[in-house]
């Protein structure tokens, strides 16, 4: 299962941060009166930060998107900063990958003040030769597009890259794309495994299979 480029998703694919976002969008929730089902964790997994917000809004949040994604970025900057942890054998996987000389990318829709500091943190960083927030292509990975500009920027075609994700959404989009695509087992996304394996190229349950 070797490629020589790889994109690689941040939240939920290199490190264990999905816990920590639900958590702390539903105090959102908690902290303003706001009443929502017990599937609310499987409802705003897919969704990222500014689609839970514009979530919460229709189930009653009284707060415009930017109110509540400054609420998300208060609560999750120290996390990332100093917490969250790398997935089972992220770490020295992405080194053998590098070493065997592949090309290592992210692509995530978490923002540069979360993403870089949480990378530099756990020394990963320097191991990645670009490290991409949805936000420096102004769109997300909800747009098959995004996935041909990423693939343009790196000089390849996306036949060329492999993409890897937790997220069964952006698997499909980034297939739609025409890229290649691995899905990787998350406890936040263990309803969509079965789901994800019939539209990618392949399922990791650890990353260690990349070896």
């Amino acid at each position: 299962m070797r490629y020589s480029t790889y994109l690689f998703d941040f939240d939920g694919t290199l490190v264990d941060s999905m816990p920590t976002f639900c958590k702390g969008m539903l105090k959102i929730l908690d902290d303003h009166g706001v009443s929502y089902g017990d599937d609310i964790v499987k409802i705003i997994t897919p969704l990222g930060y500014l689609g839970s917000a514009k979530y919460f809004q229709s189930i009653g949040l009284n707060l415009s998107v930017e109110e509540i994604v400054a609420l998300a970025t208060e609560y999750f900057l120290n996390e990332y900063a100093n917490n969250i942890p790398a997935k089972n054998n992220v770490i020295s996987t992405l080194k053998a990958l590098k070493d065997g000389g592949a090309s290592l990318n992210v692509l995530t829709a978490s923002p540069h003040s979360m993403l870089d500091p949480c990378l530099k943190r756990l020394g990963v960083f320097g191991l990645f030769d670009n490290v991409w927030s949805c936000e420096d292509f102004s769109t997300t990975k909800a747009d098959p597009n995004i996935y041909l500009m990423v693939a343009n920027t790196l000089g390849k075609t996306v036949k060329d890259v492999v993409f890897l994700d937790d997220n069964f959404n952006a698997c499909k989009t980034a297939k739609t794309s025409g890229m290649n695509v691995l899905g990787v087992y998350d406890d936040s996304s263990k309803d969509f495994v079965e789901d994800m394996k019939k539209i990618a190229d392949g399922y990791v349950y650890d990353f260690k299979e990349l070896l």
